[in-house]
C-alpha cells in the first residue's frame, strides 16, 4: 500500500464523531464476561456475540473501525460472510491486535515487555489477505519506586516501532499504544514526566525505523495521577 493510502486509512479511523470499537477480547477475558451472564464461552457463542455487535443497525454512523481478535477475523455470519467483509460493506475498517501480551522484563523491578515480533511479518500478510486494514500493539509502562527504568521504556518503544514498520510494509495502518498505567500512588506531575519521556523515546524509535507518521494512529494514555495518589 502506498503512503497516501496508509494516510487515508488513518484519517478514516479518526473520522469526526466516530470511534474505534475494541472487540478483541482474548478468550480468557471474554470467558469471564460470559460467566457473569451464565453463557458458555465456546467458539459458536463468541461468534454469535460478535455477529450481534457487527449487525447493529446504524453502526457505521458512529464506528469507523473494529479491532478484532484473531479468531474473530476468520469467523463468518450465519449467511457465510466473513466478518471483515461484513464490516467493509458498511465502510467500517477491520483491524487486529497483533501483540502476544506482556511478559516480565528481566530484572527484579516488576516491569513488563510486550512480545509478538517473532513471525509477525508472515502473520501480517495473512491478516491483510483476510481483510484487515489496520493493526494494534500495546505496551505498558508502570510508574513506581525506581521505575520505569530506561531499559523498560527503550525495549518497549523499540518493539512498538518495529511493529509499526512491519505493519506499514504489509500495507496496514498501525495503532501505536504506549500506555502509562494508572496503578500506583504517583502524582499527575510524575505521570506527565514519564509520558513525555516515553513519547519522546517512541517517536525517536519511529524515526529511526522510517515509519511514516501520517500513516499511524497514536493511542496515548491520559495524564492523570495514580489510583492511590492522595
Amino acid at each position: 500500500m502506498k503512503k497516501e493510502d496508509l494516510t487515508e486509512v488513518a484519517r478514516r479511523l479518526v473520522a469526526p464523531n466516530k470511534g474505534v470499537l475494541a472487540a478483541d477480547e482474548s478468550t480468557p477475558t471474554i470467558k469471564k464476561r460470559f460467566e457473569k451472564i451464565q453463557v458458555e464461552s465456546n467458539e459458536e457463542n463468541r461468534r454469535v456475540y460478535r455477529q450481534m455487535l457487527f449487525t447493529t443497525p446504524g453502526l457505521s454512523e458512529f464506528i469507523s473501525g473494529v479491532i478484532l481478535f484473531e479468531e474473530t477475523l476468520r469467523q463468518e455470519t450465519d449467511d457465510g460472510v466473513l466478518f471483515p467483509e461484513l464490516l467493509n460493506s458498511q465502510r467500517i475498517l477491520s483491524g487486529i491486535k497483533v501483540d502476544k501480551g506482556t511478559k516480565p522484563l528481566e530484572g527484579d523491578l516488576g516491569e513488563k515487555v510486550t512480545e509478538g515480533l517473532d513471525g509477525l511479518r508472515s502473520r501480517l500478510e495473512e491478516y491483510r489477505e483476510l481483510g484487515a486494514s489496520f493493526t494494534k500493539w500495546r505496551a505498558v509502562i508502570k510508574i513506581g519506586r525506581k521505575i520505569p527504568s530506561s531499559k523498560c521504556i527503550n525495549v518497549n518503544v523499540q518493539s512498538l516501532a518495529r511493529f509499526a514498520a512491519l505493519s506499514q510494509e504489509s500495507g496496514l495502518v498501525p495503532i501505536v499504544e504506549p500506555e502509562i498505567l494508572m496503578d500506583g500512588d504517583h502524582s499527575i506531575e510524575r505521570c506527565e514526566e514519564v509520558t513525555r519521556e516515553t513519547l519522546e523515546a517512541l517517536f525517536g524509535a519511529l524515526y529511526i525505523n522510517k515509519v511514516s507518521l501520517e500513516g499511524i494512529c497514536l493511542k496515548p494514555n491520559m495524564v492523570l495521577s495514580g489510583y492511590g495518589c492522595s
